[in-house]
């Protein structure tokens, strides 16, 4: 058996990244072998092995021959005689099909190096167009891939609109499009991934939500760029610059979503968006399997950005009224992330990108104030029940109406 590092960590090294997983390919053996080494099979639709001491992903050099629609419609053949290259030609991009000799010495029959010295993300061969999945990898590349200047190559792109126009993203489980814009979402330009699928045609396919809402103006005095689908990308990117959160990167995608619903006789005015979004965020998180946790944050910062926005005109029972409605006693770890969302969407607009954002600060301040009313004393007037909760809110909004949060005129 041959054993040959492959794929990302190799990409990786030759970019001076840091290298987070390692995958292993062999060629020359058997599933027998393997597991007499004391490797544990975990691949279902082809060999995979881990390795007994590392835990490394280990595979067997394999061709695949399509057969169905899909990205599960293929023969997988994964015998000894499956040489290096032919196991290499089946990959989705040439600077993901190199592999590494246990001398160090490469092997690159694709121009994989070549590749990554020119910046260009391309296909391995015509093959590419038979996975659906690698719409959603090549798009997540070109996102994670962005700071270092790459691009896609013209007829990869190409590739990336026959598989959209024949249909085949339909054949995507919701788990593997979620997984794929999870990953995302976790980098460092997340926008770039939602502009690829757009520019294949595949978002108005898997989020169509978020596509409609691109040739949809906004009033300019407030939104310089204009169009809302520009507007919610600079989102998606100033959040990926403030937090790592994937909550705050998703509610940023989705707080906007009622502006495609808008009349366009009432354009560029958006009235009620806040509340029209709500039934669009559901659905796409249903349809999605998108965890709770983004669709809950989402759903906040659709409902809620804008009475943040305007923090400096609230009455203090308004401000514990979006407190409330946010959960933010109980979660105030979620209420950050809602107030870092409002503060993203604040920022992504054209010009606006280092603007100070007071807003956030004064909730926060009404957050604290509110929580220092101690419940106990309440209770120990003998109060309970409805009458608790009403004299509990009443001390609230008093403590925050000694902030005087509201903006003075000017002069």
């Amino acid at each position: 058996m041959d054993v040959y590092l492959v794929g990302g960590a190799i990409r990786d090294k030759l970019l001076g990244r840091p290298v987070r997983e390692k995958d292993w390919v062999v060629v020359g053996g058997t599933p027998a072998l393997l597991e007499d080494q004391g490797y544990r099979k975990v691949g279902k639709n082809f060999p995979v092995f881990l390795h007994p001491d590392s835990g490394e992903e280990y595979a067997l050099a394999r061709t695949e021959t399509k057969t169905g629609s899909g990205y599960h419609g293929f023969d997988v053949y994964a015998g000894a005689d499956v040489t290096l290259e032919e196991d290499l030609q089946r990959r989705d991009l040439t600077v993901n099909a190199i592999a590494e000799r246990a001398d160090g010495t490469l092997v690159d029959p694709y121009n994989g190096q070549q590749d990554i010295r020119d910046r260009v993300l391309r296909h391995v061969s015509d093959a590419f167009r038979e996975d659906p999945l690698r719409v959603l990898r090549v798009a997540r590349f070109a996102a994670s891939l962005h700071e270092f200047g790459f691009t896609i190559a013209p007829a990869t792109l190409q590739l990336m609109r026959h598989i959209v126009a024949d249909g085949e993203l339909s054949a995507l489980t919701p788990e593997r499009v979620w997984q794929e814009t999870e990953k995302a979402l976790r980098t460092s330009r997340p926008d770039v991934y939602f502009a690829t699928l757009r520019e294949c045609n595949a978002l108005a396919i898997i989020f169509p939500e978020v596509d409609r809402l691109f040739g949809v103006p906004q009033p300019e005095k407030w939104h310089p760029e204009i169009d809302t689908g520009t507007h919610v990308l600079m989102v998606v990117e100033m959040a990926a610059r403030m937090t790592d959160s994937v909550a705050v990167r998703f509610a940023g995608l989705v707080h906007d979503l009622g502006k495609g619903t808008t009349d366009p006789q009432h354009w560029p005015s958006h009235r009620g968006h806040e509340k029209r979004g709500l039934k669009l965020i559901r659905e796409l998180c249903e349809r999605l399997a998108i965890p709770n946790h983004c669709r809950d944050l989402g759903l906040q910062a659709c409902r809620f950005h804008t009475d943040v926005h305007r923090a400096g005109q609230l009455r203090p029972d308004t401000f514990l009224k979006v407190l409330e409605a946010t959960d933010a006693f109980r979660r105030p770890e979620r209420f950050e992330e809602f107030l870092l969302t409002c503060e993203a969407d604040a920022r992504g607009r054209a010009g606006w990108q280092d603007s100070d954002y007071p807003q956030a600060d004064k909730f926060r301040a009404a957050y604290r104030a509110a929580c220092t009313v101690d419940s106990h004393t309440i209770q120990a007037t003998g109060v309970s029940g409805e009458a608790f909760g009403a004299a509990l809110r009443a001390a609230r909004v008093e403590a925050i109406a000694r902030l005087n949060l509201r903006d003075r005129p000017p002069g």
